[in-house]
């Protein structure tokens, strides 16, 4: 199955939606395992450490500060303001550029790491790509990557199902749509990428867990009552898998890394 984009002024809109969210994104999204960090030194055939990291689409900064603790010399670029301003209370010491991955405010030729964590669908390739290029070192290395629901658990497809059905598209299309990203990473070809998939979980409260689903923009671009209705049902179901109200979520981290040459 293949998925496509929605409308221009639908997407600007979920784009927008995280300004207003940002201190509950900030809560409630989950992190990302060490591994991830291991996966993109080996394949980049460097350490973080040291390295001038570029990270775009830092939302609030949950990898940008991980990529801070790895060593790096971290610049994180971000568009919006809600977002911006939430990254600058939790990261008081890490620099921030208003800019996003389409026109990049960097000299040729800069950068060790160029690094989007679930912000590169947000950019336009034509665009992104030659930025992409141009600002990374020659043996610099762009990494994209993606928390991914592992829907191979029996209780992560069921609350799949509830929310295609919420929304009207078929669960596997969110599968399918995950795997697209890595297909249209790159329409043009130019860069060769080497992926991975690293899972990990994590235990949180069902209320963190419903305040991650509520964080999406899916659920930020509807009207509160349908959100909270939601969100209310959903909490019912989770009661019954998870009675002490902790949920164990599962992900598969979806990694693509291309050297430049």
């Amino acid at each position: 199955m293949t998925t496509t984009q929605p409308p221009a002024a639908e997407r600007s809109a979920r784009a927008h939606s995280f300004n207003a969210a940002a201190a509950q994104y900030a809560a409630s999204r989950p992190s990302y395992p060490s591994a991830l960090f291991d996966t993109i030194e080996e394949t980049a055939g460097r350490s973080l450490s040291g390295a001038r990291v570029v990270d775009v689409g830092a939302g609030t900064g949950i990898a940008t500060a991980l990529l801070h603790a790895r060593g790096a010399d971290v610049l994180a670029i971000e568009p919006g303001e809600g977002m911006a301003a939430e990254f600058r209370r939790g990261n008081p010491d890490i620099p921030l550029l208003r800019a996003n991955g389409n026109a990049l405010p960097l000299a040729d030729a800069t950068t060790d790491f160029l690094t989007y964590a679930q912000a590169w669908h947000w950019t336009d390739p034509a665009q992104s790509v030659p930025e992409a290029l141009r600002v990374l070192r020659p043996g610099g290395a762009l990494a994209l990557w993606w928390n991914t629901d592992a829907f191979d658990i029996e209780w992560i497809a069921r609350a799949a199902e509830r929310e295609g059905r919420f929304f009207g598209f078929d669960p596997a299309e969110r599968y399918a749509k995950a795997n697209e990203r890595l297909d249209l990473a790159d329409p043009s070809g130019r860069l060769d990428f080497a992926r991975h998939k690293i899972r990990w979980s994590r235990r949180v409260t069902l209320d963190t867990h419903l305040a991650n689903i509520g964080s999406h923009s899916l659920f930020l671009v509807l009207d509160e009552p349908r959100r909270t209705a939601f969100l209310d049902e959903e909490r019912g179901h989770l009661l019954e898998v998870f009675p002490d109200g902790v949920v164990e979520e599962t992900y598969d981290v979806l990694l693509l890394v291309a050297r430049k040459g």
